[in-house]
């Protein structure tokens, strides 16, 4: 079953909410979905301690550097789909999941210093390239943007990635407080009050087409192995 991480070796590119999303919204399509939380702050097991965690997913918050590679072979035969929120640092447990991926995600912010975070977690990913001696398909997901207008620090950080090359989502997550309401009360955005949480049938809609993205990109990964 296909292993999605998520990566950015600095600290709130919006990793662990996007991974959330991804989770929340396979399980709503009836998917069984693993997640192993491996960052230390541990905020998806905090989420699924709250109310409202969907039966079909399993997050696995013991994991450290010398058990990460035997989780995920474990989770992939039992699970649809394997998510690792992995920690904000370039370590060996990091480098080892990014090796059992088939799909890495690196989430980036508006700012430079997301994009040096970004450019180390490519440079993972090639020396892993390497190493297996396979192609790792990833991709940088641009986070908390506004949806009303683009910064400027944004604009010059998409013109950096696309200069170097850099596959980017066409889906970018919007900063939403229904995003962060799922932290706060659990639950998946479908299970959010409207009157309560503002704008939520767009954050829907956001996640949707993410999480599609997402699908797509995996088929077209599988397509692409089995052709070469």
């Amino acid at each position: 079953m296909p292993v999605i991480a998520f990566a950015n070796p600095k600290g709130g590119a919006g990793k662990t909410t996007s991974a959330l999303l991804l989770a929340t919204e396979l399980a709503s399509k009836g998917a069984q979905v693993t997640v192993i939380d491996a960052d230390p702050e541990r905020w998806i097991s905090q989420w699924g301690k709250l109310p409202g965690k969907p039966e079909t997913v399993t997050i696995i918050s013991d994991v450290s550097e010398d058990t990460v590679v035997d989780l995920i072979e474990a989770a992939e035969l039992t699970a649809q789909f394997v998510i690792v929120d992995l920690e904000g640092t370039a370590s060996l447990m990091v480098s080892n999941a990014i090796g059992m991926a088939d799909l890495v995600v690196i989430p980036i912010q508006g700012s430079s210093m997301d994009a040096r975070g970004g450019a180390k977690t490519i440079k993972l990913i090639r020396n892993q390239e390497k190493m297996s001696r396979r192609k790792i398909t990833h991709a940088v997901v641009l986070t908390r943007t506004s949806a009303a207008i683009t910064s400027r620090a944004l604009k010059n950080v998409s013109q950096q990635l696309q200069a170097g090359g850099i596959d980017i989502f066409k889906t970018a997550i919007v900063e939403r407080a229904a995003f962060r309401d799922l932290f706060d009360y659990g639950g998946t955005l479908s299970t959010l009050d409207p009157a309560l949480t503002s704008n939520l049938d767009k954050a829907m809609q956001n996640a949707r087409e993410f999480s599609g993205e997402i699908i797509a990109r995996l088929k077209a990964a599988v397509a692409a192995k089995a052709a070469a």
